[in-house]
C-alpha cells in the first residue's frame, strides 16, 4: 500500500517535470496553459512548479533560465489570485533578485511582477520594494515596447491598488517614473504614461523639485507629430495622442510658467497643427489656472491671439483662438482679488480695446470684423467683461453708425451692435439700474427704427433680429418704442413677395408678442382686424391679386402673432368670423382662401400645443365652429352656394382635418372625454345642440343619410377621434366601429368610404387586446372576404384591407401576419394587383392624419425592420412564382419595402436582393423606377463594393432613364449616375467616355432641375481618374 501511495504521488510530479522540459528544453508553447490550468484544477500548486523549475531556474546558461521564468511568469499570470501572502512575498522577493540577471532574462521577470502586481494577497510594503528595485535595476528605454508596456503596466497596479503606499516614497517616486518614461517613443506605451503622469497629478502625489523635470519628460511631446501607419491593428489615432498629453499639460497650475512660454511660441510658429494644438491646449489650461499663473504672460498671451485673428486665413485658427480669449478672459474674472491686488481683468480688457477700437473706426472697415469677434469673445466670458467692453464700444458703433450713410456699411455696424446685445442676454441683473444697457436704450431704439425705414432689405433683415434682441431684455422697451416697434412690423409684414423682411418680421412678432401680449393686442391685433376687413370687402368685389394676396398676408400674421394666451383669444375670433363670412357668401371665396384661413387656424393650434389653457380653448372654440360649418355645407338648399361646395371639396376638408387633429393631440383625457361625448353623437344621433348657429333644414345623418355632403364628413370624425388619448372612453363605440365598416365598403362615395377606413383603423390600432378587439377584427376581416369576391365594392374592401392590416402592423398584432399574406395574395389580382403592390408604400409611410405618434397611436420601433423580415421573402418567392404579367406587381411592392427600410437594415440583405432592384429598373412603372432608385441612390454611397460588381447593368439602365418622359424619373437617375461616381475609380474608368456622351444629351433637357443635376453628374465623370480627384 505505501508503494502504491507512493507512486501516486511521483506520477503528477513525473508529469509536471516533462510538462517542464517540453517547455524550456523543447521550446514548446503549449505546456504553459497546461500547467496553468493543472494549477487551477488543484493537480499541482505553485511551489510544486518552482521545485519542478529548479534546474532550470538555476542553469547557467541564460535563455534556460529565461525560460524557465517565462513559464513560471506565465502561470503565475493565470493563477496570481490562487497565491496566498507567504508565497507572494518569497516569490517576490526571488523576481526583485533577478532583476539583477542577465538582460534576456528580464523580460520574463516583468511579466511574473505584473502578475504579482495584481495580487490581492501582496503584503503591504512589498510595491513600493518592487518599484524601487525596477527603478534601480532596470533601465527601462532600453527595453523593448512590449517590456516597457509590462512596467507601465505594473506601476498603473500598484496607482490603483496601493496608492498610500506609493505616496510615502514622496518625490522619489515621481523621479523614478520620470527615469522609467524619459525616452518614450511608442504611441502606445506614451497613451498609459501620459495617463500615469495625469494620475501622480490628480491624485496628489507628491511632485517635490521635480516639477519642471516631470513637465520637461512630457511637453517634449507637444505638439504631438504621429501619422499612424496604414491599417494599424492598434487603432491609435493622433487625436487620442493630443487629448491624452493636453491632459497633462493642462493639469496643474504649476507647469504654468514653463507651459505659457511653449505655448506661444508654437502659436508663433508657422505649422497651423501647433496653432491649432496650442490655443486648444491654452483654452484648456485657463479652467485651472488664476490669474496669479497667467499675469507674467498676459501681454504676450494677447498679441498671439490678436495676431492670428486678424491675420490667419484658416477659419479653425481663428475660432480656436477666440476661444482661448474667451477662456482667459473668463479665468480672470473668475479670480478672487485680495483688496490690495492689481485687477488684471480690467488692464486685460483695456489692453484689448485700445489695440481693437480704432479698427472700429476706420474708413475702409478692413479689420472691422476681425476686432468686432474679439472682442465679442473676451465680452462674452463674464458680465463684468460683458459691462466693461459694451460700456466702451457701443457709444462708438452708435457714432459710426450715423456717421456711415451707405446701407451696407450701416448693416455690418448693426450687425456688430446685434452681437454685443446678444451677449447682455446671457447675464441676469437684479437691480434695474445696474443694467447697462439702459443708458443707450434711446439711442439703440433710434437706431433700430431707422434700420426698419431704410430701403435696403438686408438692413431691414438685421434691424428686425436687433428689435426682437433689444425686445428680450427686460424693461428696455417703453411703451411708446413698443408702439413704433409693432407699427414697424405690421408695416413690414406687408411688403412685397419678394422680400425676405417680411417673413423675418413675422417671426419677430411672434417672439415679442409672447413678451409684451397688450402691446400687440392694443396696437397689432386692430390694425390686423382692419387689414382682414378690407380683404373681405377685396374678395367681394373679386379684385386683383396683389390685394388678395395682402389678404393672406394678414391671415399668417394673424396666426404668427398667436404665441400667447390673451392674444389667441383675440385672434382666434377673427379667424372664424372670417370663416363664417365666407359661408354666408359676403365674399368671392374660393378654395385656395378657405384652405389659407385654415392653414392660419392650423398655426394657432400648433402655437396653443404648449399651454393647456390655450389648448383647451381653441379645441371647444374652433372645433365646434368647424363642424358648423361643414355640416351647415352638407344640408341641401334651394339655392346654389358656392362655398357650400368649396367647404365639401377634398383638399378644403383635408385642411380642416389638420386643424381639427392638431386641436385635439394635446387635450388632457378629461378634456377631451369632454369634447367626445359631444362629437360623437353629433354624428351617430344628429345631435347638434352644442353647435354655435345650430338650426338646420334637416337632421345631420351621416351615416344613414344617402347624401354624399354629409358622409364625406366622417373625415372630421376621423380627425377627431383618432387624434384622442388612448384612455379616453369613447361613447357607443359598438354602434360607431359597425357604422364605419359600413360605409367603407360603400361604392357611392369613395372619400367617405376611405375616411371610414382610416378612422375604423385608427381606433382598432388604440384598442387594449381583449374581446372587444377581437370582434371588430372578426368584424373587419368578414366584411372584407365578402367585398374581395366579385362585386360592387371590391376596391373598398381592398381600401378597408389596407388601412386595417397597417393598424395591426404598427402595433405587432397577432393577425397582422394573415392580414398581410391576404394583401400579398392580391398582387397577382388583375384588377387590384398594381393597387395592392402601392399599399406596401402605405404600410412602410408615415402618415400624416391618422395612425400617427402625435395622436396617440400604437406605432412599435422597428415595425419596418420587422415586416421586412417577415414579408421580404415572402415577396422574393411570390416573385419567381408569379407569370409575367403581374411580376411588375411584385417588383414595385418590394421597391416600396425597401425603399422605406432603414439602410443600416438593408445593407447586410443586399447582395440577394439587389438583382430584383435592377429588374424593377427594367419596369415599365414610373412609380416603380422612382422608388428603386432612390432606393439605389444612397447605397451606392454605403454599400460602393457590393454595387461595383454590378457597374455594368447599372451604368447601362441609369443612362436609359435619364431620358424618361418623367422629370422626377430623369433627375432621380441623373442622381444616381452622380452616386456612381463614388465606387472604385478603376473599375468606372471604361465606362468614362460612353457617360460622358450619354450625359451630354440631358444637358439640353427642357426642363432647369434636370439639366443642373446632369451638369452635376456630367462634371463628376469628367474629373474621374485625375489627380486629386
Amino acid at each position: 500500500m505505501a508503494a502504491a501511495a507512493a507512486l501516486e504521488a511521483v506520477a503528477p510530479t513525473g508529469a509536471l517535470w516533462g510538462l517542464v522540459q517540453d517547455f524550456v528544453m523543447g521550446q514548446q508553447e503549449g505546456p504553459a496553459d497546461q500547467v496553468a490550468a493543472d494549477v487551477k484544477s488543484g493537480s499541482y500548486t505553485v511551489l510544486q512548479v518552482v521545485e519542478a523549475l529548479g534546474s532550470s531556474l538555476e542553469n547557467p546558461e541564460p535563455r534556460t533560465r529565461a525560460r524557465g521564468i517565462q513559464l513560471l511568469s506565465q502561470v503565475l499570470l493565470q493563477c496570481h489570485s490562487l497565491l496566498l501572502e507567504k508565497e507572494v512575498v518569497h516569490l517576490i522577493l526571488f523576481y526583485e533578485n533577478r532583476l539583477k540577471d542577465h538582460h534576456f532574462v528580464i523580460p520574463s521577470v516583468l511579466q511574473g511582477l505584473r502578475a504579482l502586481s495584481l495580487c490581492v494577497a501582496l503584503p503591504p510594503g512589498l510595491a513600493v520594494s518592487v518599484l524601487k528595485a525596477i527603478f534601480q535595476e532596470v533601465h527601462v528605454q532600453s527595453l523593448p515596447q512590449v517590456d516597457r508596456h509590462t512596467v507601465y503596466s505594473i506601476i498603473t497596479n500598484f496607482m490603483r491598488t496601493r496608492e498610500e503606499e506609493l505616496k510615502g516614497l514622496g518625490a522619489d517616486f515621481t523621479f523614478g517614473f520620470i527615469q522609467v518614461m524619459d525616452g518614450e517613443k511608442d504611441p502606445r506605451n506614451l497613451l498609459v504614461a501620459f495617463r500615469i503622469v495625469h494620475d501622480l497629478i490628480s491624485r496628489d502625489y507628491s511632485l517635490g523639485p521635480f516639477v519642471e523635470e516631470l513637465f520637461e519628460v512630457t511637453s517634449c511631446y507637444f505638439p504631438i507629430d504621429f501619422t499612424p501607419p496604414p491599417n494599424d491593428p492598434h487603432g491609435i489615432q493622433r487625436e487620442d495622442l493630443i487629448l491624452s498629453l493636453r491632459a497633462v499639460l493642462a493639469s496643474t497650475p504649476r507647469f504654468a510658467e514653463f507651459l505659457l512660454p511653449l505655448l506661444i511660441e508654437k502659436v508663433d510658429s508657422e505649422i497651423l497643427s501647433a496653432k491649432l494644438d496650442s490655443l486648444q491646449t491654452l483654452n484648456a489650461c485657463c479652467a485651472v489656472y488664476g490669474q496669479k499663473e497667467l499675469k507674467d504672460f498676459l501681454p504676450s498671451l494677447w498679441a498671439s491671439i490678436r495676431r492670428e485673428v486678424f491675420q490667419t486665413a484658416s477659419e479653425r485658427v481663428e475660432a480656436d483662438g477666440l476661444a482661448a480669449l474667451h477662456s482667459l478672459t473668463a479665468c480672470l474674472s473668475r479670480s478672487v482679488l485680495r483688496a490690495d491686488a492689481e485687477d488684471l481683468l480690467d488692464s486685460f480688457l483695456s489692453n484689448i480695446l485700445q489695440d481693437c477700437r480704432h479698427h472700429l473706426c476706420e474708413p475702409d472697415m478692413k479689420l472691422v470684423w476681425p476686432s468686432a469677434k474679439l472682442l465679442q469673445a473676451a465680452a462674452g466670458a463674464s458680465a463684468r467683461a460683458c459691462d466693461h467692453i459694451t460700456s466702451n464700444v457701443l457709444p462708438l458703433l452708435l457714432e459710426q453708425f450715423h456717421k456711415h450713410s451707405q446701407s451696407n456699411q450701416r448693416r455690418t455696424i448693426l450687425e456688430m451692435i446685434l452681437g454685443f446685445l446678444k451677449l447682455h442676454q446671457k447675464w441676469s441683473y437684479e437691480d434695474k439700474d445696474e443694467r447697462p444697457l439702459n443708458g443707450f436704450k434711446d439711442q439703440l431704439c433710434s437706431l433700430v427704427f431707422m434700420a426698419l425705414t431704410d430701403p435696403s432689405a438686408q438692413l431691414q433683415l438685421v434691424g428686425i433680429r436687433t428689435l426682437t434682441v433689444l425686445g428680450a431684455q427686460p424693461d428696455l422697451l417703453s411703451s411708446g418704442d413698443l408702439e413704433l416697434a409693432v407699427g414697424h412690423l405690421y408695416r413690414l409684414s406687408f411688403l412685397e413677395e419678394d422680400s425676405q423682411s417680411w417673413v423675418a418680421a413675422l417671426e419677430a412678432s411672434g417672439a415679442l408678442a409672447t413678451l409684451y401680449p397688450v402691446a400687440f393686442s392694443s396696437h397689432l391685433v386692430p390694425k390686423l382686424a382692419e387689414e382682414l376687413g378690407r380683404g373681405e370687402l377685396d374678395l367681394a368685389r373679386g379684385d386683383e391679386p396683389a390685394k388678395c394676396s395682402r389678404h393672406l398676408r394678414c391671415l399668417q400674421a394673424l396666426s404668427a402673432i398667436s404665441t400667447h394666451p390673451s392674444i389667441v383669444k383675440e385672434t382666434l375670433p377673427l379667424l372664424l368670423q372670417h370663416l363664417c363670412q365666407m359661408n354666408k357668401g359676403y365674399m368671392v371665396a374660393g378654395t385656395s382662401e378657405v384652405i389659407a384661413v385654415c392653414q392660419s387656424l392650423q398655426q394657432v393650434a400648433e402655437k396653443c400645443q404648449r399651454d393647456l389653457e390655450s389648448c383647451w380653448y381653441f379645441h371647444q372654440t374652433a372645433v365646434p365652429c368647424l363642424l358648423a360649418l361643414a355640416v351647415q355645407a352638407s344640408m341641401p338648399e334651394k339655392e346654389h352656394s358656392v362655398l357650400r361646395k368649396v367647404l365639401l371639396e377634398d383638399e378644403v376638408l383635408a385642411s380642416m382635418v389638420s386643424v381639427i387633429g392638431t386641436a385635439t393631440t394635446h387635450l388632457s383625457p378629461d378634456l377631451a372625454a369632454q369634447s367626445v361625448a359631444h362629437i360623437v353623437p353629433l354624428f351617430l344621433d344628429g345631435n347638434v345642440s352644442f353647435l354655435p348657429e345650430n338650426s338646420f333644414p334637416c337632421r345631420f345623418q351621416p351615416f344613414q343619410d344617402g347624401s354624399s355632403g354629409q358622409r364625406r364628413l366622417v373625415a372630421l370624425l376621423m380627425a377627431f377621434v383618432c387624434s384622442l388619448p388612448r384612455n379616453v372612453e369613447i361613447p357607443q363605440l359598438n354602434q360607431l366601429m359597425r357604422e364605419l365598416v359600413e360605409m367603407s365598403c360603400c361604392p357611392s362615395c369613395p372619400s367617405s368610404s376611405t375616411a371610414a377606413a382610416k378612422c375604423f383603423a385608427g381606433l382598432l390600432n388604440k384598442l387594449p387586446a381583449g374581446q372587444q378587439l377581437d370582434e371588430f377584427l372578426q368584424l373587419a376581416v368578414d366584411k372584407v372576404e365578402a367585398g374581395l369576391s366579385p362585386g360592387p365594392y371590391r376596391s373598398q374592401a381592398f381600401t378597408l384591407l389596407l388601412w386595417v392590416t397597417k393598424a395591426l402592423v404598427l402595433r405587432y398584432h397577432p393577425l397582422s401576419s394573415c392580414l398581410t399574406d391576404r394583401l400579398m395574395g392580391l398582387l397577382g389580382d388583375p384588377e387590384l394587383g398594381p393597387a395592392a403592390a402601392d399599399g406596401f408604400s402605405l404600410l412602410m409611410s408615415d402618415c400624416t392624419d391618422v395612425l400617427t405618434r402625435a395622436g396617440h397611436a400604437e406605432v412599435r420601433i422597428m415595425f419596418r425592420q420587422r415586416f421586412f423580415t417577415d414579408n421580404v421573402p415572402a415577396l422574393v418567392q411570390g416573385f419567381h412564382a408569379a407569370s409575367q404579367d403581374v411580376k411588375p406587381n411584385y417588383l414595385k411592392g418590394l421597391s416600396h419595402v425597401l425603399n422605406r427600410l432603414p439602410k443600416p437594415v438593408l445593407l447586410p440583405e443586399l447582395p440577394t436582393l439587389l438583382s430584383l432592384l435592377l429588374e424593377a429598373l427594367s419596369c415599365s412603372d414610373c412609380v416603380v423606377q422612382l422608388s428603386t432608385l432612390s432606393c439605389l441612390q444612397p447605397l451606392l454611397l454605403e454599400a460602393p463594393q457590393v454595387m461595383s460588381l454590378h457597374v455594368d447593368t447599372l451604368v447601362t439602365k441609369f443612362l436609359n432613364l435619364s431620358s424618361s418622359p418623367s422629370m422626377a424619373v430623369r433627375i432621380a437617375a441623373l442622381q444616381c449616375m452622380h452616386a456612381l461616381t463614388r465606387l472604385p475609380t478603376p473599375v468606372l474608368l471604361p465606362y468614362k467616355p460612353q457617360v460622358i456622351r450619354a450625359l451630354a444629351k440631358p444637358l439640353d433637357d427642357k426642363k432647369r432641375l434636370v439639366r443642373k443635376e446632369a451638369v452635376s453628374a456630367r462634371g463628376e465623370w469628367f474629373l474621374l481618374g485625375s489627380p486629386g480627384s
